[in-house]
């Protein structure tokens, strides 16, 4: 049967056949090796240690260690946790500054425990905080800059580590995007004071729920080893006092089977890029994110960018083709943090780059059960939409005065699997 799309009637939303009978995700886990999972699981119970820092978690930890090029890693239940511990542990008050084109949890990590998100304009170039515009936003109550390695693409490091050296302050990185990915031919994971990994389910490294901070900094690990674990071996009284934030055992077995083929689901993915590529080249209006080929990326990430002024089609207009379709993609990130509340009404910023990046930006499905035909298929649906982009904004319009695709900082929400 030919499933091909040609024109606007093939398309789910004007009453043609949906192109996917399930629906595609973006996030849906890696498959892991069963046999290796239960093996450890069993092992763990015969073992009789299920947490509390058991054998597993510390070899999930020397892996990610081994991986990042640092020489500590404090596993964790969750990377948000892993943020708030290291907040506690560098003892920060006052103002922390982080780009706002990020998940929510980067920024509510960080209010959670009484500091205040300064958000401020990325780079348009890599989505990633720009220097000059940190160095812009610094105050005396700034303690700290908290960038994001967006998509895995890396933060300008030796900028910001200047500018935290200059202004005495702290640097940390959001590295949830990231792991096994470089800078400079460096690992992500040892730059700044210290950097936070996400090991949730829908990360290239998963542990069912998980994070951590990767550092080499022996007496800043030291204080978050203690603190994610009630306190428990550090010195003298902390403010916080402590926190369970341990990772089991359950959690570390899944680690590790995900890291054995870690390599393997990163060749998928970027082959996965590159068809993207391949099959969107040349239609109007849309790009595929890329990433510098002298740098190692774990290609989780599939993002395209929509130019409405070229196809004719908004992003969120076509973000409901594929809702037809039963591509179920995601906006990353739409509506951006300073749109959101709690902080749009505590602090009136504008982020031109932020803003048009955040509005154009969209992530299809990849990873290692989306398959190459999957890829064909989803780039037939994009290639009508945006050669066809004026014809099908008309005729939304005539079914849908006012289409929701025109407003979404008013109306959505965070979609996104991810969380920290």
């Amino acid at each position: 049967m030919d499933d091909m799309k040609r024109d606007l009637g093939d398309l789910a939303l004007f009453g043609g056949r949906a192109g996917f009978l399930q629906p595609l995700l973006v996030g849906r886990p890696n498959p892991v090796d069963r046999a290796r999972l239960f093996a450890r699981l069993t092992w763990a119970l015969d073992n009789q240690w299920l947490t509390n820092g058991g054998p597993l978690t510390q070899e999930f930890e020397q892996r990610i260690a081994h991986v990042a090029g640092v020489r500590n890693c404090v596993a964790t239940c969750n990377a948000t946790v892993a943020l708030q511990l290291l907040a506690h542990a560098a003892e920060l008050t006052g103002e922390v500054i982080m780009p706002a084109l990020t998940f929510a949890a980067t920024a509510h990590a960080v209010r959670w425990l009484g500091l205040e998100p300064v958000f401020c304009d990325i780079d348009p170039l890599t989505g990633c905080l720009d220097p000059q515009q940190v160095r812009a936003a610094l105050s005396p109550r700034t303690r700290a800059v908290l960038g994001v390695h967006l998509w895995g693409r890396p933060c300008d490091v030796d900028g910001l580590e200047k500018l935290a050296a200059d202004a005495g302050i702290r640097l940390f990185f959001d590295a949830a995007h990231a792991f096994g990915s470089t800078s400079a031919g460096r690992p992500i994971g040892r730059f700044g004071d210290a950097e936070v990994f996400s090991f949730h389910a829908t990360k290239v490294v998963h542990s069912f729920e998980g994070g951590a901070v990767v550092t080499d900094d022996d007496e800043l690990a030291h204080r978050v080893r203690s603190l994610h674990n009630f306190g428990i071996g550090l010195e003298g009284v902390s403010s916080a006092g402590g926190t369970n934030a341990k990772m089991s055992e359950a959690s570390a077995a899944m680690g590790l089977t995900s890291l054995d083929t870690f390599e393997e689901v990163v060749r998928h993915n970027r082959k996965n890029h590159e068809h993207y590529r391949t099959e969107l080249s040349g239609v109007p209006g849309v790009t595929v994110v890329g990433f510098d080929e002298n740098e190692q990326n774990n290609y989780q990430y599939l993002i395209v960018e929509i130019d409405e002024e070229i196809s004719g089609l908004h992003r969120d207009l076509l973000l409901d083709v594929l809702s037809a379709e039963n591509v179920v993609a995601q906006r990353y990130f739409s509506p951006a943090c300073h749109q959101l509340e709690p902080y749009r009404s505590r602090r009136e910023t504008h982020l031109p780059h932020t803003e048009r990046l955040s509005a154009r930006v969209l992530a299809l499905p990849t990873g290692s059960t989306v398959s190459r035909e999957d890829i064909r298929r989803v780039c037939d649906i994009v290639r009508v939409a945006a050669t066809h982009g004026g014809e099908l904004t008309a005729r939304r319009r005539r079914a849908s005065p006012g289409g929701r695709w025109r407003t979404p900082h008013a109306t959505a929400g965070f979609q996104q699997t991810r969380v920290g």
